[in-house]
């Protein structure tokens, strides 16, 4: 076969035997194996200078640079979770608008009287910060209509409320529509479609 190739016997062997991995695979092998253990053990959410840190507490017998953790994570697909904290923005400006009509008298004789509406805070690994707009009757503390979105502005309640109509068919004469001053809910067209 190697006359056929036209390859020197010595060539063939040389690459065909089994030669221990270098010096730079054995540490790389080394490596993985701890990369993979610190991120695990510390629920993923650690990253390339945290993981080099907890390295460098094993004493290892060669250099371990925080470029070198992360392209080792990177070639074994991981990375670190990262969920950016909320900031909410403050708002100075003061509501004058509107009355508290609800006055905490939370109690209700039949359903449809009484209504309360209000945004929660999502984190979503895949959008980050998402936002739902909830109505529940206080009648049946049970959620009537609900609109999730990525953006918090007037569509997200307007839709929520919509929801809630379209649920109890439409929107009664006597209701009291319980809300917090947010900006969405004193909005021009948040007031319109509820007065």
């Amino acid at each position: 076969m190697c006359k056929v190739l036209s390859l020197s016997r010595s060539s063939f062997y040389y690459c065909t035997k089994n030669r221990p991995d270098g010096k730079l695979k054995q540490e790389n092998s080394i490596l993985k194996r701890e990369i993979i253990r610190i991120y695990h053990e510390n629920d993923g959410i650690y990253g390339a200078p945290k993981i080099r840190i907890e390295l460098l507490k094993l004493n290892l017998s060669f250099k371990v640079s925080e470029r070198r953790v992360a392209n080792i994570m990177r070639s074994l697909g991981i990375r670190s979770v990262v969920i950016k904290k909320f900031r909410p923005s403050r708002s100075d400006a003061v509501y004058n608008g509107g009355e508290n009509l609800l006055s905490r008298n939370f109690s209700t004789t039949h359903i449809n009287q009484k209504w309360v509406s209000d945004i929660t805070y999502v984190h979503v690994l895949a959008d980050g910060w998402c936002y739902l707009a909830s109505v529940m009757d206080l009648a049946t503390n049970k959620i009537i209509g609900w609109h999730f979105s990525r953006r918090m502005d007037t569509s997200l309640v307007l839709k929520a409320l919509d929801n809630a109509v379209l649920a109890r068919g439409s929107l009664p004469q006597e209701l009291i529509i319980h809300s917090d001053r947010g900006s969405q809910y004193t909005s021009h067209e948040y007031s319109k479609k509820v007065c």
